[in-house]
């Protein structure tokens, strides 16, 4: 592999795989307006909240970390404004403490915090206007969850992102680079001290809260009742995994997952099943970390189409990343690795994403179910065939086909699904 490459694809792992407190779409409502309520220098006497239908979606059901098992975006936006600190983006919500929900609580109460829908915006946008006594403030992020690309105090532009060139051009290119060919080199030819951190990292913390969440109730507890009712064999044990992080993260959790594009329950996804296949084929650490640069850049290569947010489950596309490691694991080729994507795809492509909240654990289960079907079928030398659908000739064909149905396809899906949860007529 050549040296840019190389560099570009270790960029795109640490860029991706961070730490973030909680479901990243309230998060991120909670960065902006913390980091608002920095530049206005005073606590404010009234919030406005701007955001896209995408985030009114996953923030609506999903309870906010550390905010005592309230929910909406109002929580997110007075928490994040009470007790946040900006300087520590996605964990922005850790030191949090009771005072802090105390008055949350109060300010909900009355008419501090007004919210908006902002039509015709990016799938992922969020305004915080903020009025004090004195001053008033405005942060805008667009695209990611952390990406800031307007900052004003008193009307005056203290920042503004190029509208060229800028952060999402840089990693759209950067992403261009990914294909499963050279996804699978870079796994086999990396260096352990380039990724033994990043990766490193993402082992222990998902582990964690997935431990969390088999050992106590929360939410529908998906992974518990998955382990009761199925037992406890490899496939059901990677099922349950991944869905009982999702049960704590979804429903108030407040310990820390490394994402994966923008996403803790994608993280989530994209790791702990392979985790679990690795412990049960006793494999080295060494090749568990590389079969989980596998899933990472598997997932990120397929979410490079279809978007950061839209009416396409991001859990399928991870799940696809997870199939394809745990295939190489196990000793698959390029060829094998090709048809368990395309088995996934084909099976469980264009699941739609109706917001976060507690069901998603179990939609991750499913498509850990079907990503765990593809490989079965690849380990017979079975694979669904070009024509089939939206299975082209090759996986980079059938990768882009469906990112193209979850693009632009699922658009109109994507807007009557936030008419029904906001109870509109449609």
């Amino acid at each position: 592999m050549d040296a840019k490459c190389y560099q570009t694809y270790l960029e795109i792992l640490h860029e991706e795989l961070v730490p973030a407190l909680g479901c990243t779409e309230p998060i991120a409502i909670a960065y902006a307006s913390a980091y608002a309520e920095e530049v206005l220098g005073e606590f404010p006497v009234h919030m406005d909240i701007f955001c896209s239908g995408n985030i009114v979606k996953n923030v609506k059901s999903v309870t906010v970390p550390n905010s005592g098992g309230l929910k909406g975006i109002e929580t997110a936006a007075i928490l994040g404004a009470v007790g946040g600190d900006a300087h520590k983006k996605l964990e922005v919500l850790e030191g949090v403490t009771d005072e802090h929900r105390k008055l949350t609580k109060e300010l909900l109460e009355g008419d501090f915090c007004t919210c908006h829908l902002q039509k015709g915006a990016a799938n992922l946008y969020i305004r915080a206007e903020l009025q004090g006594k004195e001053h008033s403030s405005l942060v805008v992020i667009e695209d990611s969850h952390t990406n800031i690309v307007l900052v004003r105090k008193d009307g005056q532009t203290l920042f503004e992102a190029a509208k060229t060139g800028g952060t999402p051009e840089e990693k759209t290119e950067k992403r261009d680079l990914l294909s499963i060919e050279k996804i699978l080199e870079f796994a086999d030819s990396v260096s352990m001290e380039d990724i033994e951190e990043v990766i490193g990292r993402q082992v222990d913390m998902n582990t964690e809260i997935s431990d969390e969440g088999l050992k106590h109730p929360y939410g529908a507890q998906v992974g518990r009742t998955i382990l009761k009712a199925y037992g406890g064999d490899v496939k059901e044990r990677a099922r349950a995994r991944a869905a009982a992080g999702s049960d704590a993260r979804m429903n108030g959790c407040s310990m820390p997952v490394i994402i994966n594009s923008g996403s803790g329950n994608q993280g989530m996804t994209c790791s702990l099943p392979v985790i679990e296949y690795a412990k049960e084929w006793k494999v080295s650490r060494e090749k568990m970390y590389r079969a989980l640069v596998v899933s990472n850049l598997v997932a990120i290569h397929q979410k490079k189409y279809i978007g950061s947010l839209s009416a396409y489950c991001g859990a399928v596309s991870a799940a696809c990343g997870a199939g394809a490691a745990i295939t190489w694991m196990h000793g698959g080729d390029y060829d094998a690795v090709c048809r368990t994507i395309t088995n996934t795809i084909a099976n469980m492509g264009g699941v739609v994403c109706d917001g976060a909240k507690s069901s998603c654990a179990a939609k991750i289960a499913s498509a850990v179910d079907a990503a765990i079907l593809a490989y079965s079928l690849e380990r017979e030398n079975r694979c669904f065939q070009p024509g089939e659908g939206l299975v082209r000739s090759d996986v980079e064909g059938t990768i882009k086909s469906m990112g193209y149905v979850g693009r632009v396809g699922m658009k109109e899906t994507d807007e009557t699904i936030l008419n029904l949860m906001l109870q509109k007529d449609v």
